[in-house]
């Protein structure tokens, strides 16, 4: 009995020691080139009513509910939603848009409290615009645990490859905005 509460103990210390050692902040960025010209592209994403055309949470939960206020699109642009299961809860307002660079502010508050930053970069390349989405924040204690365990590049990367591969083939087939 004493050694399988050693035991416990042990794993429990590893566990803890291993989150510890794990960085106080996060970044996950992908990319995408886009056959078409970035304003195409970028038009999608400064717009939150368009987000239904290429973001990979908009149809995980079909009863998730949608407010948007604030400015049409751009700068002043908020979109709030509130579902259950995988989407929760949580704020996005757009804080900067350049004909480059998209920023947004990104407050999670289901299933965890989260304060992130999500970026959208475009850049020409001739005729192509590559597309950068990237997000960044904070990694609190217990997102450092959950770290142990997971691997939340490739888990949030995911979602971003969808996206992008959806923003892309938007953009491409109506690259006319």
């Amino acid at each position: 009995m004493l050694y399988a509460v050693l035991a416990v103990v042990l794993v429990v210390a590893i566990v803890l020691a291993l989150a510890l050692r794990k960085p106080a902040t996060f970044r996950v960025e992908r990319r995408v080139v886009i056959d078409a010209p970035a304003a195409a592209a970028h038009a999608r994403v400064e717009d939150f009513r368009r987000w239904a055309e290429w973001s990979p949470w908009e149809k995980l939960d079909p009863a998730m509910r949608r407010t948007h206020s604030g400015a049409a699109a751009g700068v002043g642009a908020v979109y709030e939603w509130s579902g259950t299961g995988k989407v929760g809860a949580g704020r996005m307002e757009i804080r900067e848009s350049t004909p480059a660079r998209i920023v947004i502010q990104l407050d999670f508050i289901k299933p965890f409290e989260g304060h992130n930053i999500a970026e959208f970069d475009f850049a020409p390349e001739g005729a192509r615009t590559a597309v950068r989405w990237a997000m960044h924040g904070p990694a609190p204690f217990i997102s450092r645990l959950m770290q142990v365990f997971m691997n939340m590049d490739a888990m949030i990367g995911r979602d971003f490859e969808a996206g992008l591969a959806n923003l892309k083939a938007a953009a491409e087939a109506a690259p006319a905005t």
